[in-house]
């Protein structure tokens, strides 16, 4: 596979960058995921930005335009024999030397994968982890290269096709290991709030406006796990799966799943829409 660094695209086997660069040695980037098809990405602006926006606030010094992550992904589609693909645009602080730096990058490193965009599944089954989800390491959660809490989530689960949720240290709900989570009851859909330290997830912050549009309110605050099996319906989303409902929660809680469907075709067919 072709991956793009800093534009220019090279083979996977050359790809490399400094063991210097601090995005390596203490963490220091952040990176955005995303699905291209047929040269089209829904939601891009909404990207960007958020991009752009933790870059800034962590000392990096970036900007990029929808044209040229255009032209990039067009290249990488090309260049790996693709039509469809899941995007990783991944910014890292930069070369610098050892030790921790009070001053801004001004030089990132911009490497973008790209591997063929997977179907998604249909439903997936959820298991409740037992490792809390950590804190956020600023004022609120970056998709950055702080990834171990995931990692370890991942490890716990093992093999199980499922998507781990995790809890914060306090109990109350969080998010899921790759995705945002959704449920509904009554008339009401509910969502973790931001305050509990998850991810300002693209594709939550659309799913909330589309609920709403359909007439529905989508409250968010903090909820126990009680909640969710008092759920008629759970959900979870992201920017490579979409929506996504939930079938059964730690092996005897199960869901209808009708309101849930009703979401992931309204999202498929708004994202259809603007293709």
């Amino acid at each position: 596979m072709y991956v793009s660094i800093n534009g220019r695209l090279v083979h996977e086997e050359d790809a490399a960058v400094s063991v210097f660069d601090h995005g390596f040695l203490y963490g220091m980037g952040l990176f955005e995921t995303f699905a291209v098809s047929e040269n089209r990405i829904f939601l891009l602006d909404e990207h960007i930005d958020r991009l752009k926006e933790g870059l800034h606030s962590i000392g990096v010094d970036y900007d990029v335009t929808a044209a040229e992550v255009y032209r990039i992904t067009s290249d990488l589609l090309s260049a790996n024999g693709l039509t469809r693909g899941y995007v990783r645009w991944n910014v890292s602080a930069g070369v610098r030397g050892i030790g921790l730096s009070s001053q801004r990058y001004s030089e990132p490193q911009v490497i973008v994968f790209m591997k063929e965009l997977p179907v998604p599944p249909v439903t997936k089954e959820a298991v409740i982890l037992r490792l809390p989800r950590n804190s956020p390491e600023g004022e609120k959660r970056l998709k950055s290269h702080h990834y171990l809490n995931n990692i370890l989530a991942k490890q716990e689960i093992g093999d199980k096709k499922a998507e781990g949720i995790f809890l914060t240290e306090q109990g109350y709900v969080a998010e899921g290991i790759v995705s945002n989570l959704f449920w509904k009851i009554g008339d009401r859909v509910y969502t973790p709030c931001l305050s509990t330290g998850i991810l300002d997830g693209v594709t939550r912050s659309f799913v909330i406006r589309l609920i709403e549009s359909h007439g529905y309110k989508v409250e968010q605050g903090h909820y126990t796990e009680k909640e969710l099996y008092r759920a008629e319906d759970l959900f979870i989303t992201n920017s490579i799966q979409g929506v996504v409902p939930i079938s059964k929660l730690d092996d005897h809680i199960l869901y209808t799943g009708e309101f849930a469907k009703g979401v992931s075709s309204a999202y498929a067919a708004v994202a259809k829409e603007r293709e």
